[in-house]
């Protein structure tokens, strides 16, 4: 069946629902995905439910964060869909003295289960940052900051040294890693 203006502004909504992420609303948080949903992001990798418990441990740290979040480009197949969504990330971490802006887009597949679309994956691909000016901008350890990528070092940077460390490497505009999940991505959209 063919896609609707419902089924549009219902995985707009799921977007615009990672505000419930900024509010501490962890019960509406966790409406977005399905149970077994995952996440990839800098700092945290693995099931959605746990990621909600990390959240609230980032919640009550130093470490302040919000996002914006567009309009998503939609991709779909029955009841399948891929979703991609410019994401801003403000973070700040005023022990610290400073913080970041980063730019990124949130790379979803979606399943419609029971007349309900929820996110079954969420990764994100990074696509440039930087620190935020402020009085603490000084101390900035530059040879911890260049170990990352530069689309990201700053988001990774703020990350680290509010106590939520990056483990890898993530997707970056244009990067194979963006390529590889976008193709396995449509791999699974077409069920291929």
């Amino acid at each position: 069946m063919p896609p609707t203006i419902a089924d549009k502004l219902e995985i707009a909504e799921l977007m615009n629902g990672w505000m419930f992420r900024d509010k501490a609303d962890w019960e509406r948080l966790s409406e977005l995905f399905h149970e077994e949903g995952t996440i990839e992001v800098t700092w945290f990798e693995g099931a959605f439910t746990a990621f909600i418990d990390a959240s609230r441990r980032m919640g009550v740290s130093a470490l302040k964060t919000k996002h914006f979040v567009g309009t998503p480009l939609i991709e779909f197949a029955e009841d399948r869909a891929i979703a991609e969504t410019n994401a801003i990330i403000i973070c700040d971490n005023a022990t610290a003295g400073f913080g970041c802006n980063a730019h990124a887009r949130l790379y979803d597949k979606l399943e419609r289960r029971d007349d309900k679309w929820r996110i079954l994956t969420r990764r994100c691909i990074y696509d440039m940052g930087n620190l935020t000016s402020t009085p603490g901008a000084d101390a900035i350890d530059a040879a911890t900051f260049n170990s990352f990528p530069r689309e990201y070092a700053a988001l990774a940077y703020v990350l680290e040294i509010s106590g939520f460390p990056v483990k890898r490497v993530f997707p970056t505009r244009n990067s194979e890693l963006e390529v590889l999940i976008k193709e396995e991505a449509q791999r699974w959209l077409h069920r291929a």
